[in-house]
């Protein structure tokens, strides 16, 4: 039988330290969000420009330009949907005013919030990527007609499927390219390949059938369907519920090999779709500039709530919040006008808001 130790943590330490400090790192491409829509993300000179690009991937840009203009929606995507996710946490995926860190060193850690975003990075990258297929904006692929025949449940496979497996293997190649330029035996590219994985597994395991009816009159006497993804909130919600359950591990050596492993032995190991981390997280409740950490002064909270997570003691680290008054103005008996508008009257309502001690 192998024998399972922890690995001598002098080598993977400075690994993980080398790699924590290193200039590029592998969600620096999220960067691409902050660029000019004017500006172009594909041809040789522009992608040696695109300062967030680790060198493998610039030369996936460059020999791939034309999936280029869906990966910089995807890095949009990712910051719209984890501020959406997580806008009633202490961590609310706050963004640095400039550079090509975009969530700021936070992503440096082995934190649970690491291991989040990058499970949605390379799920938007996917689905990004699947979309264009369909719409057909990519010249290398298309529909997935390979879902085809009938169904068990009697109905006819046709229409355009989403092609998910020409975006999955697009975002293998680009999203996990930095962590395998490094090697995967130290911890955090281990983590981060996990996560990656766990993201695309998300789309995969939430596809969606739509289904259209043929027949008089729409009698539906035969129906074909087709495979759709599911809308990204769908699967920023189920990464936000693998995110409150992430399992932490530690780098362990079996026999041969380096794995990472549940830190409590008596935690089952993490399955695919699960969300793994190495560090535990700041508290997020002080602001730390050098770590793009704003702190939580100022911030909205509920005040009615206490156990909740947008609950002001667990968002304001404690009882340090007030209530103030505001005057706000709000559309009121609004009337349906034939044809075809609707009216409505200005009120004035004064609610009761709740904000975190500065």
């Amino acid at each position: 039988m192998p024998t399972v130790s922890p690995v001598n943590l002098t080598a993977p330490l400075l690994l993980l330290l080398l790699w924590a400090t290193h200039t590029t790192m592998a969600t620096n491409w999220l960067s691409l969000a902050r660029l000019p829509r004017s500006r172009p993300v594909s041809g040789a000179a522009p992608c040696a420009r695109l300062r967030g690009l680790t060198p493998g991937q610039v030369g996936v840009c460059r020999a791939r330009g034309e999936v280029m203009e869906s990966v910089r929606k995807a890095a949009e995507m990712v910051i719209e949907e984890c501020q959406h996710q997580f806008r009633n946490r202490r961590w609310n995926c706050s963004t640095t005013p400039r550079g090509i860190n975009v969530f700021g060193r936070v992503m440096n850690q082995g934190t649970r919030e690491a291991a989040f975003v990058h499970a949605l990075s390379s799920a938007a990258v996917a689905m990004a990527v699947t979309r264009a297929c369909t719409r057909g904006e990519l010249e290398r692929c298309g529909c997935d007609r390979k879902v085809r025949g009938v169904s068990p449940e009697g109905f006819q496979w046709s229409g355009c499927s989403d092609n998910l497996s020409y975006g999955v293997a697009f975002s293998q190649t680009f999203v996990d390219e930095p962590e395998r330029a490094k090697g995967v035996s130290a911890g955090r590219p281990l983590m981060n390949l996990h996560n990656n994985e766990a993201g695309r597994k998300a789309i995969l395991h939430n596809m969606q059938v739509e289904c259209k009816c043929h027949g008089v009159s729409g009698s539906c006497e035969l129906r074909t369907c087709w495979k759709v993804m599911p809308p990204f909130r769908r699967v920023g919600a189920v990464l936000k519920e693998r995110f409150d359950g992430a399992t932490e591990v530690r780098l362990t050596r079996i026999g041969s090999r380096t794995a990472l492993l549940p830190r409590d032995p008596h935690v089952k190991p993490p399955a695919a779709r699960d969300l793994l981390y190495l560090a535990p997280s700041p508290d997020f409740c002080n602001l730390d500039p050098d770590n793009g950490i704003p702190g939580t002064a100022g911030r909205r909270c509920n005040g009615t709530s206490r156990l909740a997570p947008d609950g002001c003691e667990l968002v304001c680290c404690g009882p340090g919040f007030r209530a103030g008054r505001a005057e706000v103005v709000q559309r009121c008996s609004c009337k349906f006008s034939w044809c075809c508008s609707v009216r409505c009257q200005q009120c004035k309502n004064t609610l009761t808001i709740h904000t975190c001690r500065v």
